[in-house]
Protein backbone atom coordinates (compact mmCIF):
# COMPACT_ATOMS: atom_id res chain seq x y z
CA UNK A 1 0.00 0.00 0.00
CA UNK A 2 1.00 3.50 -0.73
CA UNK A 3 0.35 6.60 0.83
CA UNK A 4 0.40 9.91 -1.67
CA UNK A 5 -1.23 13.44 -1.87
CA UNK A 6 -4.69 13.01 -2.64
CA UNK A 7 -5.34 14.61 -6.49
CA UNK A 8 -8.48 16.35 -7.91
CA UNK A 9 -9.33 13.50 -9.82
CA UNK A 10 -9.72 11.20 -6.67
CA UNK A 11 -12.07 13.56 -4.67
CA UNK A 12 -15.38 12.10 -6.14
CA UNK A 13 -13.96 8.42 -5.01
CA UNK A 14 -13.93 9.55 -1.21
CA UNK A 15 -17.66 10.26 -1.20
CA UNK A 16 -18.31 6.67 -1.81
CA UNK A 17 -14.95 5.71 0.34
CA UNK A 18 -16.36 7.43 3.60
CA UNK A 19 -19.75 5.87 2.96
CA UNK A 20 -17.75 2.74 3.11
CA UNK A 21 -16.38 3.25 5.79
CA UNK A 22 -19.13 4.72 7.75
CA UNK A 23 -21.06 1.15 7.46
CA UNK A 24 -19.26 -0.14 10.27
CA UNK A 25 -21.21 2.11 12.58
CA UNK A 26 -24.22 -0.35 11.62
CA UNK A 27 -22.79 -2.66 14.33
CA UNK A 28 -23.83 0.04 17.02
CA UNK A 29 -27.10 0.30 17.07
CA UNK A 30 -27.07 4.16 19.07
CA UNK A 31 -25.22 5.22 16.23
CA UNK A 32 -25.94 3.01 13.11
CA UNK A 33 -27.65 6.78 11.95
CA UNK A 34 -24.61 7.32 11.01
CA UNK A 35 -24.09 4.87 7.98
CA UNK A 36 -26.49 6.97 6.27
CA UNK A 37 -25.96 10.22 7.20
CA UNK A 38 -24.16 12.87 4.88
CA UNK A 39 -20.43 12.67 3.98
CA UNK A 40 -17.93 15.26 2.79
CA UNK A 41 -18.78 17.64 0.20
CA UNK A 42 -16.97 17.69 -2.92
CA UNK A 43 -15.76 21.57 -2.57
CA UNK A 44 -14.75 20.58 1.17
CA UNK A 45 -12.44 17.56 -0.22
CA UNK A 46 -11.03 20.03 -2.78
CA UNK A 47 -10.08 22.28 -0.10
CA UNK A 48 -8.23 20.17 1.68
CA UNK A 49 -6.48 19.15 -2.10
CA UNK A 50 -5.16 22.57 -2.38
CA UNK A 51 -4.19 23.28 1.12
CA UNK A 52 -2.25 20.16 0.73
CA UNK A 53 -3.42 18.35 3.38
CA UNK A 54 -4.81 15.52 1.94
CA UNK A 55 -3.91 11.98 0.67
CA UNK A 56 -5.07 8.52 -0.30
CA UNK A 57 -3.93 5.06 0.80
CA UNK A 58 -3.92 3.41 -2.55
CA UNK A 59 -3.87 -0.17 -3.91
CA UNK A 60 -1.08 -1.39 -6.35
CA UNK A 61 -3.78 -0.57 -9.28
CA UNK A 62 -3.86 3.46 -7.60
CA UNK A 63 -7.61 2.86 -6.11
CA UNK A 64 -8.14 4.95 -3.10
CA UNK A 65 -8.62 2.48 -0.14
CA UNK A 66 -8.55 5.59 2.64
CA UNK A 67 -8.16 8.88 2.72
CA UNK A 68 -7.11 11.37 5.45
CA UNK A 69 -7.71 15.28 5.19
CA UNK A 70 -6.59 17.81 7.59
CA UNK A 71 -5.89 21.77 7.90
CA UNK A 72 -3.42 23.89 9.97
CA UNK A 73 -5.24 25.37 12.55
CA UNK A 74 -2.63 27.37 14.77
CA UNK A 75 0.62 25.00 15.86
CA UNK A 76 -1.74 21.98 14.93
CA UNK A 77 -2.34 20.14 11.87
CA UNK A 78 -6.66 18.98 12.93
CA UNK A 79 -7.57 16.00 10.98
CA UNK A 80 -11.00 16.43 10.04
CA UNK A 81 -11.64 12.58 8.89
CA UNK A 82 -9.96 9.94 8.60
CA UNK A 83 -12.11 6.72 6.20
CA UNK A 84 -11.04 3.35 5.49
CA UNK A 85 -13.22 1.50 3.18
CA UNK A 86 -14.80 -1.07 4.76
CA UNK A 87 -13.29 -3.99 3.45
CA UNK A 88 -9.87 -2.43 3.83
CA UNK A 89 -10.23 -1.84 7.79
CA UNK A 90 -8.10 -3.48 10.00
CA UNK A 91 -5.30 -3.63 7.28
CA UNK A 92 -3.02 -0.97 8.68
CA UNK A 93 -4.00 1.66 6.59
CA UNK A 94 -5.46 3.93 8.95
CA UNK A 95 -2.09 4.03 11.20
CA UNK A 96 -0.14 4.56 7.35
CA UNK A 97 -2.58 7.46 7.20
CA UNK A 98 -1.54 9.40 10.10
CA UNK A 99 2.22 8.72 9.92
CA UNK A 100 1.47 10.98 7.16
CA UNK A 101 -0.18 13.44 9.02
CA UNK A 102 2.29 13.25 11.55
CA UNK A 103 5.67 13.62 8.78
CA UNK A 104 3.47 16.65 7.38
CA UNK A 105 2.85 18.28 10.28
CA UNK A 106 6.64 17.47 11.66
CA UNK A 107 7.52 19.15 7.82
CA UNK A 108 5.39 22.13 8.49
CA UNK A 109 6.89 22.67 11.99
CA UNK A 110 3.66 22.10 13.82
CA UNK A 111 3.53 21.29 17.46
CA UNK A 112 0.17 19.04 17.81
CA UNK A 113 -1.92 16.93 15.77
CA UNK A 114 -5.71 17.28 16.83
CA UNK A 115 -8.65 15.60 15.97
CA UNK A 116 -12.10 15.21 17.70
CA UNK A 117 -13.81 11.53 17.46
CA UNK A 118 -16.33 8.69 19.64
CA UNK A 119 -15.26 8.72 22.78
CA UNK A 120 -16.16 4.96 23.38
CA UNK A 121 -16.22 3.77 19.77
CA UNK A 122 -13.57 0.88 19.46
CA UNK A 123 -12.00 1.76 16.41
CA UNK A 124 -11.94 5.38 17.24
CA UNK A 125 -11.17 6.92 20.19
CA UNK A 126 -9.40 3.66 21.81
CA UNK A 127 -7.44 3.74 18.20
CA UNK A 128 -6.05 6.71 18.23
CA UNK A 129 -4.97 6.35 21.59
CA UNK A 130 -2.97 2.95 20.98
CA UNK A 131 -1.15 5.14 17.97
CA UNK A 132 -0.02 7.52 20.73
CA UNK A 133 -3.03 10.25 20.57
CA UNK A 134 -3.97 11.60 24.11
CA UNK A 135 -7.78 12.16 25.45
CA UNK A 136 -8.09 15.87 26.22
CA UNK A 137 -9.53 17.05 29.55
CA UNK A 138 -12.69 19.45 28.94
CA UNK A 139 -10.54 22.05 30.45
CA UNK A 140 -7.34 21.50 28.66
CA UNK A 141 -9.55 22.49 25.13
CA UNK A 142 -8.56 25.52 23.22
CA UNK A 143 -11.07 27.83 21.74
CA UNK A 144 -11.18 25.98 18.32
CA UNK A 145 -11.57 22.64 19.69
CA UNK A 146 -14.13 23.71 22.06
CA UNK A 147 -15.65 24.83 19.10
CA UNK A 148 -15.68 21.77 17.21
CA UNK A 149 -16.94 19.99 20.00
CA UNK A 150 -20.01 22.66 20.55
CA UNK A 151 -20.90 22.20 16.88
CA UNK A 152 -20.49 18.74 16.90
CA UNK A 153 -23.10 18.06 19.92
CA UNK A 154 -25.32 20.10 18.36
CA UNK A 155 -25.86 18.17 14.93
CA UNK A 156 -26.40 15.08 17.44
CA UNK A 157 -23.14 13.63 17.69
CA UNK A 158 -22.51 12.78 21.28
CA UNK A 159 -19.97 10.58 23.46
CA UNK A 160 -17.29 13.27 21.76
CA UNK A 161 -13.56 13.79 23.00
CA UNK A 162 -10.83 15.86 21.75
CA UNK A 163 -7.34 14.52 21.31
CA UNK A 164 -3.87 15.54 20.66
CA UNK A 165 -0.37 14.31 19.53
CA UNK A 166 2.70 15.54 20.22
CA UNK A 167 5.20 16.39 17.37
CA UNK A 168 8.36 16.11 18.13
CA UNK A 169 11.42 18.44 16.54
CA UNK A 170 12.94 16.40 13.91
CA UNK A 171 16.66 16.61 14.67
CA UNK A 172 19.15 18.87 12.72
Amino acid sequence: MLVRPTRIEDVPLLLALERSAAQAFRQLPHLAWLADSDVMEQAEHLAFVSEGCSWVAVDDQDQALGFLCASVADDALHIHELSVRQEAQGQGLGRRLLDQARDAARLKGLAWLTLTTFDGVPWNAPFYQRYGFERLAARQLDQRLQAIICGELAHGLSDRCAMRLGIPCRPR
